[in-house]
């Protein structure tokens, strides 16, 4: 399995580092960026977004000639934190809580781990990812500034806003962009793509949840993330 998988990479022209685009990622991304989602699997958002059925086993937000913006979510453990200290609408939990909190931590924290809010609940429109497949804490694909970046699927809006990403990965995609609580990326030029099944679920073992570095768990992820954009046709 592992021999097949690095022939696959190898293929696709994934690279050495996880933060460079592999050639199939690309290609996806160009691919799809103009025009409309021809299989919405939602209605439309506030931002003019859609959730996307059209790359088989995954779903993504898409908007009409364009992808999302990355607003940031601060939401979690250490909240008013850091550059989090600004955020004017950071609550203390994410959506995932009670699971998490058998991983070691108490809640996923923004300023530590990259995750990605995906999903609406309780406005209308509204989208549960659970209803496709998409797995609670399960890894994530973040194409941003000509990289992709790894998360993990951990809050959810209760509004109509789509397009959000905690501070972390904000970061990672936008290292000199300025981000903090109160200031995102408003280029709808984002790709977020989750994906379907228990393949994408880390679990407890599978990421350094515990990590003391945003890079130490992104490393932790890197490997699952891979194979998951490998896997896209």
């Amino acid at each position: 399995m592992l021999a097949s998988l690095s022939t696959v990479l190898l293929a696709l022209g994934a690279v050495a580092s996880a933060y460079e685009l592999p050639s199939n990622l690309k290609a996806i991304y160009d691919q799809h960026k103009s025009g409309s989602c021809s299989n919405s699997l939602s209605g439309t958002f506030g931002g003019g977004a859609v959730y996307c059925g059209d790359l088989a086993n995954a779903v993504f937000l898409k908007g009409n000639d364009e992808y999302d913006n990355l607003d940031i979510d601060c939401d979690g453990a250490n909240n008013s934190a850091g550059d989090c200290a600004n955020d004017p609408s950071g609550q203390g939990q994410t959506s995932f809580v009670d699971t998490v909190k058998n991983y070691g931590i108490s809640d996923l924290d923004a300023n530590l781990h990259p995750y990605v809010v995906f999903g609406n609940e309780g406005a209308s429109p509204s989208f549960n990812p659970q209803d496709h497949g998409i797995q609670p804490l399960s890894v994530m694909a973040v194409v941003c500034n000509n990289q992709v970046f790894y998360g993990v699927w951990g809050d959810t809006n209760g509004f109509t806003s789509t397009g959000e990403a905690s501070l972390a990965l904000g970061k990672l995609c936008f290292p000199d962009g300025g981000l903090s609580g109160d200031n995102g990326h408003d280029e709808k030029d984002v790709l977020y793509i989750g994906f379907s099944g228990d393949r994408a679920v880390p679990g407890k073992d599978g990421a350094a949840w515990t990590a003391g570095s945003t890079n130490e768990f992104e490393d932790s992820i890197q490997g699952l993330g891979d194979e998951l954009v490998a896997s896209l046709a």
